[in-house]
């Protein structure tokens, strides 16, 4: 991401005076050299292309960078942006508690043309197709979830969620709507609704994920630097899948099984990604990430707390 830090390693980097690093044509700034690692900074304005390093008449090899470029911006996505069959993506503009917003959802088609979608949801907060085609909608202030069609069209489909944020479908077409307070409701094809999980008081389940073995990965951003991603088994049970991350929040789940989470780890700010053996790494660099989904082509649409990005991670998203 722009403002995103980058370190270099190798050897002899800062023996005879102070480098000179570039990605692509575009200088990059200096955070911290020594002989063996050099830190810098992405800069604004800058596109993906080699990192070199320069020091005096001495030239590094080059290594390939990937830099998000802005897709939409004057938004205020709380959650993971979506994406329909035809390409388009979505993202809402949330706005703060019981705050009316001119609009609530926008649409960004496969030209980066940025339209009004849905208009009148208070606080719409998470996003998720259905398994019918129709987008879904939860509003934080009011507890409820909408069903949204193909011209913005909104009906109520659920109503009594607490503070209702996170949403997702399992493989069978069920909805599960989180609760800020922990509480986690099960909505059924046929309509009933129950309790299908609490997590602790000071837990939220401000986002949901799918693995692919159908276990509900969730996790609630606080002020702590060594939060959990929960997991809950199909039958309800919950357990602490990983350990260790600063502000967790968005998640999207590629085809091999990996988890990519908007957070922090051991310091650093950006998307994390999680084997299924619970190896964490960084896989974008970047702050004010809230959330991710992935594209096509092997691209990811990163969500900040104001503006969509898209980066190249050569990787196939899970579908749903």
């Amino acid at each position: 991401m722009p403002d995103g830090t980058i370190d270099l390693f190798g050897s002899g980097l800062a023996e005879a005076g102070r480098p000179e690093v570039s990605i692509g044509d575009t200088p990059a700034a200096l955070l911290f050299t020594s002989s063996e690692r050099v830190t810098i900074r992405v800069p604004g304005g800058a596109v993906s292309g080699d990192v070199v390093l320069r020091l005096q008449t001495r030239v590094s090899n080059g290594l390939p960078l990937n830099v998000a470029v802005p897709l939409a911006d004057n938004l205020h996505p709380i959650a993971n942006p979506v994406l329909d069959a035809d390409g388009n993506l979505y993202a809402t503009f949330s706005g703060s508690r019981g705050q009316e917003v001119p609009v609530s959802i926008f649409r960004i088609d496969r030209e980066f043309q940025m339209r009004p979608f849905v208009r009148g949801l208070q606080n719409a907060s998470g996003l998720a197709f259905g398994p019918d085609g129709y987008l879904y909608c939860s509003s934080r202030a009011e507890g409820t979830v909408h069903r949204i069609g193909k011209s913005g069209d909104r009906t109520q489909f659920a109503e009594g969620m607490g503070i209702a944020t996170g949403i997702a479908f399992d493989d069978d077409g069920n909805l599960y709507v989180g609760d800020r307070s922990g509480t986690i409701f099960k909505l059924n094809t046929q309509g009933s609704v129950f309790v299908f999980a609490t997590l602790e008081p000071s837990v939220s389940a401000y986002h949901l994920a799918f693995t692919n073995e159908g276990t509900l990965l969730v996790t609630g951003p606080t002020t702590s630097s060594n939060e959990a991603i929960y997991a809950i088994s199909p039958e309800g049970d919950v357990s602490i899948w990983y350990r260790g991350l600063g502000r967790p929040q968005g998640m999207a789940l590629d085809t091999e099984g990996n988890v990519y989470v908007a957070g922090s780890l051991r310091g650093e700010r950006g998307i994390i990604r999680m084997t299924p053996e619970r190896e964490a790494s960084l896989a974008v660099s970047g702050s004010g990430l809230v959330g991710l989904c992935f594209t096509e082509d092997g691209a990811a649409a990163l969500a900040t707390s104001g503006a969509l990005y898209s980066v190249e991670l050569g990787v196939e998203g899970r579908l749903g």
